[in-house]
């Protein structure tokens, strides 16, 4: 079974990253297929805690091909810091290979992120400002850069004024500010060419070559299910395909060469940035969720949005995505409480949903229906194995899995890589 899938069930940061560290001792190759350096994956090793933002996390892993897919869009002082810094901790990142057909993310779009984002006012989507939506809009707009056009100038020139054309109308009629020239985007971009040109390749073939061979491809997603732009809750969306099928299109390989889809989720849920959020909490209790799960954006630092488990929000995502196995992360966070609330459906103006809404003014609406559980007061961090958990940590997990219409294949129960319940083995 060589093609697993890790996507996101929430609105991101369940912990994907650490799922790909669990599989990455026994993975070939880990593939970045969409988003680029808006969302983070934090990897605890020992003592040592490392935050990535456009690397795939299997890159920390001892002999892993990585790879960073067509679907992504690359900001290129990101990618060479991100580098330079694993390499200063003693981490070797020569088997990283970047797609040739990957878009890249320039200072226009940056800066266009952000006066976008404020010309909205109480609009805004809350996107993180670092260029990903307006990279994305001009590879669908057809006046995209991608990585071979670094390799020819006189293409990568004529690209960089065809998109400036336009642009710089943009900047100074409409938002006053000055106008990018030329020569210093060229100039900015082309001082990454030649570091790059060794990683720079037809990674799809590589892919297929090494799916042909029986090695283990793991696609990680970025981002996740709520936030996809096309099954997430649109406007307040990323710009990429964070579902599974995003990992097909973002890598270049056929879906029949996907075999296992890994949900990874929360035992409660968060969210970042604006729009519908059925279970979030405003007192107290969120307070005390958002301190002790530390609860701060990997990339942004922003205090996330926290609520509690979203079981509609669960089966949604398991079948969008076609979810064969969870992974519950953090359940340790839930320890103290006395009763844990689960939102088993929603109230929409007196009406029953058990499903998410299609429609977003009801999803917007709607208050969650919530059912208790049994909290549990015992240190779950040293578990091992599903029978070690306290009484009540066991009948929660089940009830999420009775509800989730799919097997908790993993449970999380700390921030170190090896504070794993395996239930299941994921490539089994």
């Amino acid at each position: 079974m060589p093609g697993i899938v890790i996507v996101g069930v929430q609105w991101g940061d369940e912990g994907k990253g650490k799922a790909t560290d669990l599989l990455g001792e026994r993975t070939d190759w880990v593939v970045k297929f969409n988003g680029g350096n808006n969302a983070g994956h934090t990897v605890v090793i020992g003592d040592e805690k490392y935050a990535l933002h456009l690397l795939p996390s299997g890159i920390l892993s001892p002999g892993v091909n990585a790879v960073i897919g067509n679907g992504v869009v690359v900001d290129l002082e990101v990618l060479f810091d991100e580098l330079e810094a694993l390499n200063a901790r003693g981490l070797d990142t020569s088997r990283l290979r970047v797609s040739a057909n990957a878009h890249i993310i320039t200072q226009y779009h940056r800066t266009l992120d952000k006066v976008t984002e404020r010309f909205l006012g109480k609009r805004m989507i809350g996107t993180t400002g670092r260029g990903i939506g307006p990279a994305y809009a001009d590879k669908i707009n057809r006046v995209g850069l991608r990585m071979q056009d670094l390799f020819d100038e006189n293409i990568l020139r004529q690209k960089v004024e065809g998109a400036l054309d336009q642009k710089n109308h943009l900047l100074v009629k409409v938002f006053n500010r000055r106008a990018i020239t030329v020569d210093e985007v060229v100039d900015d971009l082309l001082s990454y060419a030649e570091r790059l040109r060794p990683m720079v390749c037809d990674t799809g073939l590589l892919l297929g070559d090494a799916l042909d061979a029986g090695e283990v491809v793991v696609f990680e997603g970025g981002q996740a299910t709520m936030l996809d732009v096309d099954h997430g809750t649109y406007p307040f969306v990323t710009s990429s395909s964070a579902t599974a099928g995003g990992a097909a299109t973002g890598s270049g390989v056929g879906p029949n060469r996907l075999d296992r889809i890994v949900g990874i989720v929360k035992a409660y849920t968060t969210r970042v940035g604006s729009g519908p959020f059925p279970t979030e909490l405003f007192d107290e209790q969120g307070e005390w969720l958002r301190s002790r799960g530390f609860e701060f954006g990997t990339t942004t630092g922003r205090p996330r949005r926290v609520g509690w488990y979203d079981a509609p929000v669960t089966r949604y995502a398991t079948r969008i995505n076609g979810i064969t196995d969870l992974v519950l992360t953090k359940l340790d966070i839930l320890t103290g409480l006395e009763r844990i609330p689960v939102c088993v459906a929603y109230d929409v103006d007196g009406t029953r949903f058990e499903e998410v809404p299609v429609n977003q003014s009801d999803f917007h609406h709607a208050t969650p229906i919530l059912e208790y559980f049994r909290g549990w007061t015992e240190d779950i961090s040293s578990a091992r194995t599903f029978e070690e958990l306290p009484a009540a940590a066991q009948d929660y997990v089940l009830a999420l899995e009775a509800m989730s219409n799919t097997r908790i294949s993993v449970i999380g129960v700390g921030p170190g890589r090896d504070a794993v319940i395996v239930r299941h083995d994921l490539l089994d």
